[in-house]
C-alpha cells in the first residue's frame, strides 16, 4: 500500500514539476516583450536584442486573470421601471469567469520570430479563440551591406495582428493578459483592433517611425461594400496609419516618450471598421450599464463592452492620438489625447469624438513591486442623429502588489458617469461605481 501511494505521489509531483521546469528552461526570443513584470512599460519591440540563433526555438507563455467585482449601476432614463425598456441589468457582488490567454512564440531564424496569441477563455468568446499571429523580421536572409545596414534600424511585421495605433493599447488589459495594466480597464473609447496587413518600423537613437497598411477589417473578407440610400459609395479601401515619436532613457532614472499616431480609412467593407470595437475578449467591468432585453438578462457574450463607448464610425474614419510617457524614479505619468471623426454607412455627414486620459502612478518597494495610482478619463462625442454632444467621465484609484515577477494582486475603486445623453437613451443619468479585485499570473 505504501509503495503504491509513493508511486502516486511521485506521478503527481512530476505532473506539477515538469511544466515548471519547462517554463524555467524556456528559450529567449529576439526582440520580444516578456509577459511578466519585466514587460511593463515596453511599447514597440526595440532593436539590438540579439539572441544567437542555433536552431528553431519555441516558447510557451500564458496570462491568467481571476476577478471579484462589487459594482453598482443606475440610470434615470425614461421608462426605467421594473419592466421598462431602459431597465439596467441588476448587479450583485461576485466572481467573474476566469480569463486565460495562451502565447506561442518561436524563433524561426536569425532575427526572424513568430507570434500566435490565443484566447482560451474570455467574456466575448468562452471557447478557444485565436486572436491573431504575425511574423517579425529584424534581420533579412539577404547578403550585402545594404541589407545588413538597413535591418540595423528596420523592423518588418506581417500577419493578422494588433494594429499599432497610439500607445494606449500597449497598457490595456487583453483577455487573461492583464499584468501590464496597473488598472482594471483601458480607455473608455478603446482604440484596439486586429487586422490583416503589415507594418514597417525605423528606430535609431530614440527616434521612431512607423507606417502600416491593413485590410481595414477585424477579419478576412471578400465582400463588397454595401451601398445604402445615404451612401452609394462602394469603394473598398485599406486602412493606412502612421506613428512617429521619440523614446529615450535620458538619465539613469529618467525616461521620456512622446508619440503621435494617425489612422484613416475612407470606405470600409464587410462588417465595417472596428477601431473602437475590435476587442474579442471583453471589458473587466462585468455587466455594468447594460440594458435588459424584454425583461431578461442578455447573454454574457452580448455584454462584453460594458463601461466602454464606441462612437460607431463603421464606414469611414480619421483618428489621431497623441501620447506622452514619463518615468522619473518610481513616478510614472502616461497621457492620451485623441480626436476622431467619421460616420456609419447610414449617415451622410461626419461626427466627432474626443478623448483625454491621464494616469499618475508611483511604484515603490523592493524592485518596485508595489504601486498606487490614479486615472482620469473623459470622452466627448456626438451620437448619430443628435445635435449636441454627450460626455462620459471616469475616475479610478488603483493599487497593486507583485508577489513575484509573474504574480500580481491588484484592486481598483472606480466611478463612471454618463452625462448629457438623450432622456430616452438608457445611459441617460447613468452611473456605476464600486471596486474590483484581480489576481493575475503572466509568464
Amino acid at each position: 500500500m505504501k509503495s503504491k501511494l509513493s508511486i502516486k505521489r511521485l506521478i503527481v509531483a512530476l505532473l506539477f514539476i515538469a511544466p515548471l521546469a519547462t517554463i524555467a528552461q524556456q528559450p529567449r526570443i529576439s526582440n520580444w516583450r516578456p509577459y511578466d513584470k519585466t514587460g511593463i512599460n515596453m511599447f514597440e519591440t526595440r532593436k539590438g536584442d540579439t539572441v544567437p540563433f542555433d536552431g528553431l526555438k519555441v516558447r510557451i507563455g500564458a496570462g491568467f486573470t481571476q476577478q471579484f467585482q462589487n459594482l453598482k449601476a443606475k440610470n434615470t432614463a425614461l421608462n426605467n421601471t421594473g419592466t421598462g425598456a431602459n431597465r439596467l441589468v441588476p448587479l450583485k457582488p461576485g466572481f467573474m469567469t476566469a480569463q486565460a490567454n495562451l502565447f506561442i512564440d518561436a524563433q524561426l531564424g536569425d532575427g526572424i520570430a513568430l507570434n500566435v496569441t490565443n484566447y482560451m477563455s474570455s467574456r466575448h468568446h468562452n471557447e478557444f479563440w485565436v486572436k491573431g499571429g504575425y511574423i517579425q523580421f529584424d534581420k533579412l536572409p539577404f547578403k550585402g551591406k545594404f541589407w545588413s545596414d538597413l535591418m540595423e534600424i528596420a523592423t518588418i511585421k506581417i500577419g493578422h495582428f494588433e494594429v499599432n495605433y497610439g500607445d494606449a493599447h500597449f497598457r490595456r488589459s487583453d483577455g487573461g493578459q492583464t499584468l501590464w495594466n496597473p488598472f482594471m480597464e483601458g480607455n473608455i473609447m478603446d482604440a484596439f483592433t486586429t487586422e490583416i496587413g503589415g507594418e514597417i518600423y525605423l528606430q535609431k537613437n530614440g527616434w521612431l517611425g512607423m507606417v502600416g497598411m491593413t485590410n481595414g477589417m477585424i477579419k478576412g473578407h471578400v465582400d463588397s461594400v454595401i451601398a445604402t440610400a445615404q451612401d452609394p459609395n462602394t469603394s473598398r479601401n485599406p486602412s493606412i496609419y502612421f506613428k512617429g515619436g521619440y523614446d529615450k532613457q535620458i538619465a539613469e532614472k529618467l525616461r521620456v516618450r512622446v508619440t503621435g499616431s494617425y489612422y484613416t480609412n475612407s470606405s470600409s467593407a464587410g462588417s465595417g471598421l472596428t477601431l473602437y470595437g475590435g476587442d474579442r475578449t471583453g471589458s473587466n467591468y462585468q455587466n455594468v450599464m447594460e440594458r435588459m432585453t424584454n425583461g431578461t438578462i442578455p447573454a454574457a457574450t452580448a455584454m462584453y463592452t460594458s463601461g466602454r463607448f464606441n462612437p460607431g464610425f463603421g464606414k469611414r474614419i480619421s483618428a489621431f492620438m497623441f501620447n506622452g510617457f514619463v518615468k522619473a524614479g518610481g513616478f510614472e505619468f502616461f497621457g492620451t489625447y485623441e480626436t476622431s471623426k467619421g460616420r456609419s454607412r447610414t449617415e451622410t455627414t461626419d461626427r466627432k469624438a474626443n478623448q483625454l486620459a491621464v494616469d499618475g502612478l508611483y511604484r515603490f518597494g523592493k524592485n518596485e513591486n508595489l504601486y498606487v495610482g490614479y486615472r482620469y478619463n473623459t470622452v466627448n462625442a456626438r451620437l448619430a442623429n443628435q445635435t449636441s454632444d454627450i460626455r462620459i467621465n471616469r475616475s479610478a484609484f488603483a493599487a497593486g502588489w507583485f508577489l513575484t515577477n509573474s504574480v500580481l494582486l491588484k484592486a481598483e475603486i472606480v466611478n463612471q458617469k454618463y452625462l448629457d445623453f438623450p432622456n430616452t437613451d438608457f445611459r441617460n443619468g447613468g452611473r456605476f461605481n464600486g471596486y474590483v479585485i484581480e489576481a493575475v499570473v503572466g509568464f
